[in-house]
């Protein structure tokens, strides 16, 4: 399987709602061996999934009133 096909297959993707995906190839590097403390992940408002969390999660930005029950 290619890039190419996974590209296509991603970008077929759609939604009932009409939801379309884009997907591209990012070529760029990344620098290995950074380490996200805890702290740093505690600090990200993950919501997972029932169904594989690991992989299908929503990131969203903490309300100033999750900070109270969450700092």
């Amino acid at each position: 399987m290619s890039y190419q096909v996974i590209i296509d297959l991603i970008s077929a993707t759609t939604t009932k709602a009409g939801l379309k995906i884009a997907c591209e190839l990012d070529t760029n590097t990344c620098e290995k061996g950074l380490v996200v403390s805890d702290a740093e992940m505690a600090a990200i408002n993950i919501i997972r999934d029932d169904f594989h969390g690991e992989w299908n999660h929503t990131i969203r930005p903490f309300h100033p009133s999750d900070r109270a029950v969450n700092p």
